[in-house]
């Protein structure tokens, strides 16, 4: 996945914003709280998981994905987008994202997705 194909991505959840973070870093937040980051330089994003989802994409796949760090339940994956298809960034991306957004917004947002279906 390219850096402009993660960029249209996230950009398209409901209600986030964009902003410069740490570390030449860019930051993705939905209602204030942050979900996602992205280092242009580097062409990886660092994404919030479970820490179950975190180890096993690294016990998966260590070349594309390494630990970040760990705070409670969740834990952060750094993911090396040249290293990973589209469709497999998305629903990293879309579950974070979820993980961080108010549960109404991220119910709403699911039945958007699934094309109310649910």
């Amino acid at each position: 996945m390219s850096v402009e194909e993660f960029l249209e991505l996230v950009l398209g959840l409901p209600e986030v914003t964009e902003r410069e973070s740490f570390a030449d870093m860019t930051g993705f937040r939905v209602r204030g709280k942050g979900f996602c980051y992205l280092s242009e330089a580097k062409q990886s994003i660092m994404v919030k998981a479970t820490r179950e989802e975190q180890a096993a994409l690294v016990a998966d796949d260590p070349d594309t994905f390494s630990p970040s760090w760990t705070s409670g339940r969740f834990a952060w994956v750094e993911v090396k987008l040249p290293n990973v298809d589209a469709g497999h960034v998305a629903e990293l991306v879309i579950e974070g994202w979820r993980l961080s957004a108010p549960k109404r917004l991220a119910a709403s947002a699911l039945e958007e997705f699934s094309g109310g279906d649910r």
